[in-house]
């Protein structure tokens, strides 16, 4: 390839799906018609229903999207060098990251009661708390800590809104695994 060579492209179904979720994080479901997802991806109505059938199959297609991409980190969460609660709790800020993105998108179609999303959501969290349940050995305790990473999500989302905390410094987060630390049984 030579070096004046474009990049390849974001494949149609990857762009289908991003269109999705803006839609879906910027204006909720509504918002997230087939007409408007195209138009987003800049892709012919014709060309939507080629990839995804229905906005039932684009629902799916998103949810697959988000359990791959919270398996992966459930895995990085148990495989973490600096152990499974430093990993959570360094990462429970929002980023904009593909995972962001597709668990805000997930949360909008839970709002609006879609069975699928709820479920995804739930054995998410599931999986996400079994993890550090092995790491800690207690289950109330990791049920503290996800609560505590729950909360350090939600205040980070609210990036834009003057109610977000400013403490997301890696200082504080060290404060705050220590604190942790002091919760965990001792042997």
């Amino acid at each position: 390839m030579s070096k004046n060579a474009a990049a390849p492209s974001v494949p149609t179904r990857d762009r289908l799906l991003d269109a999705f979720e803006e839609l879906l994080v910027e204006g909720g479901e509504r918002s997230a018609t087939l007409d408007a997802v195209a138009a987003a991806a800049a892709v012919s109505k014709g060309g939507l229903l080629y990839h995804f059938a229905s906005k039932d199959a684009l629902v799916g297609g998103l949810l697959a999207r988000l359990d791959a991409l919270a398996l992966e980190d459930a895995e990085n969460i148990r495989t973490a060098p600096a152990g499974a609660v430093d990993y959570l709790i360094r990462t429970s800020v929002h980023t904009g990251s593909p995972l962001d993105r597709a668990y805000i998108a997930g949360s909008r179609l839970a709002q609006g009661r879609d069975p699928r999303a709820v479920q995804v959501l739930t054995e998410i969290r599931r999986r996400w708390l079994s993890v550090i349940e092995d790491a800690v050995h207690d289950a109330d305790v990791a049920q503290a800590i996800m609560l505590i990473s729950d909360g350090l999500y939600v205040n980070s989302s609210l990036a834009e809104n003057e109610l977000a905390p400013q403490n997301h410094t890696d200082a504080a987060m060290t404060r705050l695994i220590a604190l942790i630390g002091r919760l965990l049984p001792h042997e």
